[in-house]
């Protein structure tokens, strides 16, 4: 049997809780001398139940607990003592109380999770699946929300075949929520738009750059002022090279087949789209060699900036190194295992990063 099936989790723990204190209680009191008195954790169990089960399992939680408090005052002899009633009457007020949160949690839980899948709409409406090919190129992607919102991020991604190349792009918005993930819709409807017709890397740079400020005269002040930082990638099919142009994006990791990881240098970086600290009327291009079984990994700051619990950040470098004879389609999966296991947790910030290996020779 598959582990996952098998494992017992928190949640599981915890809904079985209101029975093991009901046993417990029972046997501890039933085993004990008479002036040693365990019934009162019974009075927990409505409360318990509450946190995981229903309104009728709640009730029926509280049901049982009475049931077996009388019994066990039956065999103390104090059934038809008026404590005894006093017990019951409260432990009848608790288990409605109880049942009255039950609800308010099923409820809150219900509004949750239209919210969720509002949100998971709107993101798959945004992010599309990559291909899995696309001429020369074997393309592998690793996405992750965060676990602070709603799964409403402006982490976005885009491949395309044109003629006589193959186009990437990957950024991140400024930012959360529906005006991050709208910015980032209009820079993929832009990309998808550009990359068509337009000549060259900064010619679609410039396109992105048009394409928000026309954005930001139609929003509101807030989103107006969103940037993102982006990476713009050419595949030439008829040369061995990658061209490259940074928007303050971070810097991909290129490892040539059997050789070391490393940073692409930039001898320019460009600002970040829709930065309002000056205009890119200069961009640089960055050439680099990108043959047969080469790989490059592009990546949001969801990767880069994941820290440990001294503070330091994760060594993507470092890490593909270490995988350099892994197979493509499995780094991904490593990488995100790897990332939860150096962070602790799951990502706190959207997870997006593209594996682009090079599989066949210039044509």
């Amino acid at each position: 049997m598959h582990l996952g099936r098998t494992r017992i989790t928190r949640y599981d723990l915890v809904r079985a809780l209101p029975a093991v204190l009901i046993a417990a209680a029972a046997v501890t009191d039933a085993a004990t001398p008479r002036r040693e008195r365990y019934d009162a954790f019974l009075y927990v169990v409505p409360s318990l139940a509450a946190v995981s089960w229903g309104v009728l399992a709640t009730l029926a939680f509280g049901a049982v607990a009475i049931g077996v408090m009388l019994l066990l005052e039956a065999m103390r002899g104090e059934a038809f003592m008026p404590g005894g009633l006093a017990a019951t009457v409260l432990m009848l007020v608790i288990t409605a109380v109880a049942a009255w949160c039950s609800s308010v949690r099923q409820r809150r839980e219900r509004e949750l999770r239209h919210v969720q899948q509002v949100a998971d709409v709107v993101q798959r409406a945004v992010q599309h699946p990559l291909p899995k090919c696309l001429g020369p190129v074997d393309l592998h992607l690793l996405y992750e929300p965060s676990i602070a919102g709603a799964h409403m991020g402006g982490d976005f991604y885009k491949a395309l075949q044109v003629p006589g190349a193959v186009r990437m792009m990957i950024g991140d918005v400024q930012g959360k929520g529906l005006g991050a993930v709208e910015t980032a819709a209009v820079l993929l409807g832009s990309f998808r738009e550009g990359a068509y017709s337009a000549p060259d890397l900064p010619a679609l740079a410039r396109n992105l750059e048009t394409t928000m400020d026309r954005h930001a005269a139609r929003v509101d002040v807030e989103d107006a002022e969103r940037f993102a930082t982006v990476i713009l990638a050419e595949i030439p099919l008829d040369r061995p090279v990658m061209r490259l142009l940074s928007c303050g994006h971070p810097p991909p990791i290129v490892q040539p087949r059997g050789g070391p990881a490393r940073p692409v240098v930039f001898e320019q970086v460009s600002l970040p789209v829709h930065l309002a600290l000056g205009t890119n009327d200069a961009y640089t291009v960055e050439e680099i060699p990108f043959a047969t079984g080469d790989r490059l990994l592009m990546y949001t700051d969801g990767v880069s900036e994941t820290r440990d619990a001294a503070g330091e950040f994760y060594p993507l470098t470092e890490r593909l190194a270490a995988w350099l004879h892994t197979p493509d389609q499995e780094v991904l999966p490593l990488l995100a295992d790897d990332l939860r296991r150096y962070g602790g947790q799951a990502p706190d910030d959207d997870t997006a990063a593209v594996l682009v290996v090079r599989t066949a020779e210039p044509q």
